[in-house]
């Protein structure tokens, strides 16, 4: 603390604070001397006791009330659950605002820790999986069969906050099996469109050695805002207005070839027995014959790329001629995924 002192240096101080919070509130959290946090603060205060409270368990209540609560949060949540409210005006006194919006803080993270699930008995094996609007028939045929198998499935949006929160929790060793049917955020990232999940995107699995099946999903396009937010350089691209507020642009030839280069290389981290499912009948819902994105060239070269760069006896390729939201296709990736957790051998390819 001298030393802190001795600098006068304000964002030295917080930096040192907030990296020891990090280590201490984990530990005190384990020695069971509080069951949920609550802070206030500005930009200062929010920075310094968020990495800490992301190292806490998912499921415990954390709230930060913050100035900085109504704009981009991502910076402090990161893939936690913690719950950001606006403070409205500065957290530095008490006023006729503060005393309202405090109070209610109070009464949230009370009534969080006062409510409490009971475990179940008979807890399933969680899965997870990826899913985008495009994908999502998919993910739905692939999630009633393992459910139906005795799975409970766990679906994240590959919006790029989704992909790195599945990643981290796969990290932390909540899943039994990985059904990575959507992994169109590598597009985003290549390309620079808006849903990004970073350069560690299609590791955690293959790191920790937890058994995955993956596919192509939405892999044939790059998502953009509302159309007027789309970078000039793509104005002679093929796009697709999603909705009001989201567009799509189709992924080209070069593109694709470079995405299969990056799946390879992922997939060249396998330890262990890992499926690639390859739909050559399209990546999406409107990846399909006379779909606004059909463009079998693209999806050739992905194909193509990634068998080029494959370089690892634990990857098995399967290929089938459905799209990827048929339901042959579907079911199959999920019971690809229950061999691989049930370690029976060698996958069958059918």
């Amino acid at each position: 603390m001298r030393q802190i002192r001795k600098r006068n240096d304000r964002a030295y101080a917080t930096d040192v604070l907030s990296k020891g919070l990090e280590q201490l509130l984990p530990k005190l959290f384990k020695k069971g001397l509080f069951d949920g946090v609550l802070s206030f603060g500005g930009t200062g205060g929010t920075s310094l006791v968020a990495p800490g409270m992301r190292k806490l368990p998912i499921g415990i209540p954390k709230m930060i009330v913050s100035t900085v609560a109504s704009g981009d949060t991502s910076v402090y949540v990161g893939t936690s659950d913690i719950i950001m409210m606006p403070s409205i005006v500065d957290v530095s006194g008490l006023n006729k605002i503060s005393k309202r919006i405090f109070g209610n803080a109070v009464s949230a993270i009370a009534g969080l820790l006062n409510y409490r699930i009971e475990n179940e008995v008979d807890e399933h094996p969680l899965v997870a999986a990826t899913m985008f609007g495009v994908t999502t028939p998919a993910v739905n045929f692939a999630r009633e069969y393992l459910e139906q198998n005795g799975y409970e499935v766990l679906v994240f949006h590959a919006t790029g906050i989704g992909g790195q929160t599945m990643e981290s929790l796969v990290s932390d060793g909540y899943f039994a099996g990985v059904l990575d049917l959507t992994t169109t955020e590598w597009a985003d990232e290549l390309v620079g469109g808006v849903l990004k999940a970073g350069e560690n995107r299609l590791e955690a699995a293959a790191l920790a050695k937890v058994p995955q099946v993956v596919s192509l999903g939405a892999m044939d396009m790059v998502n953009f805002g509302p159309f007027d937010t789309v970078p000039e350089k793509f104005k002679n691209r093929n796009f697709y207005k999603h909705n009001p507020t989201v567009t799509l642009m189709r992924t080209s030839v070069e593109e694709s070839r470079e995405l299969g280069k990056i799946v390879a290389k992922k997939l060249n981290m396998a330890q262990i027995e890992t499926v690639l499912l390859i739909p050559n009948g399209g990546f999406s819902s409107i990846d399909v014959v006379d779909g606004p994105f059909y463009y079998p060239e693209a999806d050739k070269a992905l194909i193509e790329s990634i068998k080029e760069n494959l370089d690892n006896d634990n990857v098995r390729i399967i290929e089938k001629e459905q799209a990827i939201n048929n339901k042959e296709f579907a079911e199959l990736s999920a019971q690809q995924l229950i061999n691989l957790m049930n370690k029976e051998g060698d996958i069958i390819n059918e």
